[in-house]
């Protein structure tokens, strides 16, 4: 099993636990080392659940913050292992994992160790399949199993965020539009009816249609709703009965689930409308006092969170929560995935002097 050297830079953290691949479901050696090097840690009640890892400090502090990071990356495709590249005179990390969310979670897993007497209670939670179906989520599970474990005043999400503060995030919703037809030969075509050239109403409505720009507690959300995916057909000489289009909608948080369902099937009125998977938003979170500190201590004019991030979970749970994390958002996931020094170093330093001021 591989030992992680926490006491090395949070760059060079990066590089070790980015190298140790840990593609969602193949998780288990990095969480292994990760549990390791927090149960030598006297300043800290460690918990695990599958591939999670809590750490908790108990110092008695009048606030509690949740810290949370995801440890699972999306497949691997020639961009391990990690190589050190400049661009313009900038040293960057390039390598899977780098910005989403890697170099994020080596801040976390240093400041961890290292900070032993914060001015709040810390909870560090370290979770897995971040990047697959909600209900193989770490938190997912934890909040069936451990619901105590995300009491906190205030939570920060490690997701990339240009080391910036990325306040609450849009929700978002899938949904399958249906149009049906009659089949026949393509030779009579006549006799039946095109269900893929039904599907051209609900592109047209797609095409009409104008996402709005939401402001939610003095943060400009932009929303989008665009078809995805499209399937029909059956064979080379028969007229389709059916065709799917797949939509997906991002939603502002000034709105919850249902509403966003209600809308996406007044939009397709008329229609067969079939919502696949919705997930809440979460508004910014930055009216909390906890927040608004730590927003003035790292220095950073607070902007919308576009995607959806785990940030909705402590939502639903009442405690606000914001994204502040290394890497740009555009990059993760990208075969060209790569992260400034830079900002893994301003993170640091941003959530070292929150956490640490009197």
């Amino acid at each position: 099993m591989p030992t992680l050297d926490l006491a090395a830079s949070s760059p060079d953290i990066t590089r070790a636990i980015c190298d140790i691949p840990s593609v969602s479901d193949d998780e288990t050696t990095l969480a292994d080392a990760i549990h390791e090097v927090m149960l030598a840690q006297p300043h800290l009640q460690v918990y695990r659940d599958g591939d999670t890892i809590v750490a908790r400090t108990d110092l008695g502090r009048a606030h509690r913050v949740a810290i949370a990071g995801h440890i699972d990356t999306v497949p691997i495709n020639d961009n391990l292992p990690t190589r050190d590249i400049e661009i313009d005179g900038e040293p960057f990390i390039w390598g899977r994992g780098t910005v989403d969310m890697k170099s994020g979670l080596a801040v976390q897993l240093k400041l961890a160790v290292e900070l032993t007497d914060p001015r709040v209670d810390i909870t560090w939670l370290w979770y897995d399949h971040e990047e697959v179906d909600a209900d193989l989520n770490g938190l997912t599970r934890l909040a069936r199993t451990r619901p105590d474990l995300f009491a906190a005043d205030f939570a920060i999400l490690g997701e990339p965020s240009l080391a910036g503060v990325e306040g609450g995030c849009n929700g978002n919703l899938r949904a399958i539009v249906r149009t049906t037809g009659v089949r026949s030969h393509s030779a009579r075509s006549w006799i039946g009816e095109n269900a893929i050239h039904g599907a051209g109403a609900v592109l047209q409505r797609l095409t009409n249609y104008r996402a709005a720009e939401v402001n939610v507690d003095g943060l400009d959300y932009r929303e989008g709703l665009n078809a995805v995916r499209i399937s029909g057909g059956i064979a080379g000489n028969v007229i389709p009965d059916l065709c799917e289009v797949e939509v997906n909608y991002r939603f502002a948080p000034h709105i919850n689930g249902a509403d966003a369902e209600a809308h996406v099937r007044s939009v397709f009125e008329g229609f067969e409308v079939e919502v696949t998977d919705l997930a809440e938003g979460a508004r910014p979170g930055l009216d909390a006092p906890l927040a608004q500190d730590f927003v003035a201590a790292v220095g950073s004019e607070p902007r919308p969170k576009y995607g959806w991030t785990d940030v909705a979970r402590f939502s639903a749970m009442g405690v606000p929560a914001v994204n502040y994390g290394p890497g740009d958002p555009h990059l993760a996931h990208h075969d060209e995935e790569r992260v400034p020094v830079a900002q893994i170093e301003s993170v640091e330093r941003g959530l070292r002097a929150w956490l640490t001021q009197r």
